[in-house]
């Protein structure tokens, strides 16, 4: 009698899913969507968004399973397509908001931000919100960093491998991510941290 799926190694639920069996992929998916998505949470600093990202995720590692290499472990290759796809987020966002603000100065009263200010949300949100917000505010390369070892629990190395930098340089960021979003929750400021 073989294994049932929830007994198999991901590396075998590859194989298996790359075989064409789809539940062996939605085991995967079960899996690892929690850490997806708490990853993507902490890089977009917003539930919905977080989703989107988590989906476009699943869907980028299900079309690029047969480059996965069994030998490493998949919650690593998982998570560096997150973090992939966080910074396409972050890169998209970014034109979007160039495009907004590069309309003629007559239109500015039809282009409406949806988002509430900073002050808004920090007063609107309980504690936890306001954690994610500083967290997301960080620059890229302190908040990949962080999410990683303080919210995923992920090791010197593993956050090294994924990130492609130094154990040494990880060490560095998160002792900067950590200060920073120390400051920002202390002076409230966290669209300057």
């Amino acid at each position: 009698m073989s294994p049932s799926l929830t007994e198999r190694g991901d590396a075998e639920l590859a194989a298996l899913a790359l075989a064409g069996q789809q539940s062996a992929y939605g085991e995967l998916m079960r899996r690892h969507r929690d850490a997806v998505f708490r990853l993507a949470r902490g890089h977009a600093g917003d539930a919905t968004e977080a989703l989107d990202i988590t989906q476009e995720t699943f869907i980028s590692a299900f079309a690029a399973l047969g480059r996965y290499d069994g030998a490493r472990p998949f919650r690593l290759w998982i998570a560096r397509i997150a973090v992939n796809k966080c910074r396409d987020w972050a890169r998209r966002r970014a034109v979007r908001r160039l495009f907004t603000f590069a309309r003629p100065i007559e239109e500015a009263g039809a282009v409406a931000d949806g988002m509430p200010t900073p002050e808004e949300a920090v007063q609107s949100r309980a504690e936890l919100a306001h954690i994610h917000a500083a967290i997301a505010a960080l620059p890229g390369n302190l908040k990949d960093v962080l999410v990683l070892r303080a919210i995923e629990g992920m090791s010197q190395a593993e956050a090294a491998q994924i990130l492609g930098i130094s154990e040494k340089a990880v060490e560095t960021r998160l002792y900067r991510a950590r200060n920073k979003l120390a400051e920002g929750l202390r002076d409230g400021a966290i669209g300057r941290v």
